[in-house]
């Protein structure tokens, strides 16, 4: 493949991606605005933030997190939020003693309550581990935000009305990936606005 080439790649790249996040604007930004007031809400109330996801999506979760507990673009306190995807001797020994689809489940089983919200990250929605996180946050009667995409794999089925689920109504999972991210920041400003309305 030679330079000219790879260029016309480059620039398809950059156009699938801007056609996803147009394909995606007018559907998600409602959605997106009610996800951000249910994690507010929960914030306000005293509970935390738990996310979890597996490679990009686990990426996803810990970056949401980062967000949270440090500072997204405006000075404000840190706010309670905790990457499931992160402690690598839980994360082992989950899978070592019981499955590797418990290795969310039993942490939010541990450290979940009903004040707390749920973000499950899946591009598939069919992630076994990530169904089992939903499962359990239920159980805490938590409030689950997830981050879809295509058709929303068995993850949309398990969701209840006191659930949101941001569905990227695309089939790549790259340009999904893509605009989870984006997503991820709206969150993040829209959370934002609300502690800077409140000081």
């Amino acid at each position: 493949m030679d330079i000219v080439e790879q260029v016309a790649r480059v620039k398809q790249h950059f156009s699938d991606s801007i056609k996803a996040k147009q394909q995606s604007l007018e559907l998600l930004a409602p959605v997106i605005a009610r996800a951000a007031g249910r994690i507010s809400l929960a914030l306000d109330q005293g509970g935390k933030i738990l996310s979890c996801g597996n490679g990009g999506s686990a990426g996803d979760a810990q970056h949401f997190s980062a967000e949270m507990l440090n500072r997204f673009e405006m000075e404000r306190p840190g706010l309670p939020a905790v990457a499931l995807t992160t402690d690598s001797s839980t994360l082992t020994s989950i899978a070592n003693d019981y499955d590797y689809n418990q290795i969310f489940s039993k942490q939010i089983l541990a450290l979940g309550n009903q004040d707390d919200v749920l973000l499950a990250i899946s591009t598939s929605g069919n992630s076994g581990n990530i169904i089992k996180a939903v499962e359990a946050a239920h159980t805490r009667n938590m409030p689950v935000v997830a981050l879809s995409g295509h058709d929303g794999g068995k993850l949309s089925g398990l969701l209840q009305d006191t659930d949101v689920e941001i569905r990227v109504p695309v089939n790549s999972t790259a340009r999904v990936q893509e605009v989870h991210l984006l997503v991820i920041h709206c969150l993040c400003d829209l959370i934002d606005q609300h502690v800077l309305s409140k000081q």
